[in-house]
């Protein structure tokens, strides 16, 4: 009896070791590659900084962070299968204000992104840049505006999808100047600009990145941006504002993970993002795209994607867009 009793405590012991020295899945992570969603086409706004940031997580945690490109529905792909992913880290989604907008904008949605979204990191914050072809016989915000007045029905603005911030920065520009413009959703603006810059389509209320990148090569002409005010980056650039008084579109960038996704792995990913947001190489990246950091606990973030669904809820009906 004494012997098996003894069996019995040194078979405790062993066990109680064991597992002692067997971390949970999380403490490990990531331990293989993280796949990162994006819902939109290489070479746009998106995909510039999600690249800038897989990069510096991929050479920080010691795995590669691979971004994927999932494009169409306004993103909705993207979310979508991000959403039904294991939620286990290794499936993220890059949020923008897409994921906001489509709450309200899209009549049949397979899920609902607030309740089946961890929201995990803010990356920064951005603006839209109304940009035209060189085409276009205006310079100025109230010269388009009277050039769109003048030609009902005759301009055509693109987006990179139905439900993007771009999309619904030029619907509430149409509805607060009553100008008649035709829209052209694209599968990314990447794709859009060949089409601006023959003219083909006139112009776009694009993400600052891939807008400013070529406003500045000279291939497409900056009127103004969506922001309250001027942005710090572009002083001599106007406000919209200035001429459409309350106008306002201002976006923000940040990671969400599948429902579920432990708070441990989610701590790690929201610590590894505001180390990155210190790192004044990766800072001076981000502030060539036009972009201000901004970094915040996973709460923060999910607040702001909350409050950002309520606004967008708002400008969807007073723009009257849907989409089926």
């Amino acid at each position: 009896m004494l012997r098996l009793l003894r069996c019995a405590v040194f078979g405790l012991v062993f066990l109680s070791g064991l597992f002692a020295a067997t971390p949970p899945a999380s403490a490990a992570y990531p331990d293989r590659p993280v796949h990162w969603l994006i819902g939109f086409a290489a070479g746009g706004p998106v995909d510039i900084v999600a690249r800038i940031m897989a990069q510096w997580l991929s050479d920080h945690l010691g795995q590669q962070f691979i971004v994927e490109n999932r494009t169409g529905s306004g993103g909705n792909i993207a979310a979508a299968a991000a959403i039904n992913a294991a939620p286990d880290g290794y499936t993220l989604l890059f949020v923008a204000p897409n994921n906001a907008i489509s709450t309200s904008l899209y009549k049949k949605l397979p899920f609902d992104f607030l309740r089946d979204t961890t929201p995990v990191a803010s990356i920064m914050q951005l603006t839209n840049m109304l940009v035209v072809s060189n085409a276009m016989p205006v310079k100025t915000v109230q010269e388009f505006i009277d050039y769109c007045k003048a030609n009902p029905g005759k301009i055509s603005f693109a987006s990179s999808g139905n439900g993007t911030s771009v999309h619904m920065s030029a619907e509430l520009f149409k509805a607060m100047t009553k100008c008649d413009m035709v829209h052209v959703p694209y599968r990314g603006s990447a794709i859009a600009f060949p089409d601006i810059i023959s003219n083909k389509v006139q112009l776009i209320f694009d993400n600052l990145p891939s807008a400013l990148e070529q406003s500045k090569g000279g291939s497409v002409r900056a009127l103004g941006v969506t922001s309250p005010q001027r942005w710090p980056a572009l002083p001599d650039v106007p406000a919209i504002a200035e001429t459409v008084p309350g106008f306002e579109s201002v976006g923000f960038y940040g990671i969400s993970a599948p429902k579920g996704t432990p708070a441990e792995i989610v701590e790690i990913l929201n610590k590894a993002v505001g180390e990155a947001l210190k790192d004044p190489k990766l800072v001076a990246r981000l502030a060539e795209t036009g972009g201000i950091p901004k970094p915040m606990t996973p709460a923060e973030f999910g607040k702001l994607v909350a409050d950002e669904t309520e606004k967008w809820r708002k400008v969807v009906e007073f723009a009257g867009v849907s989409v089926d």
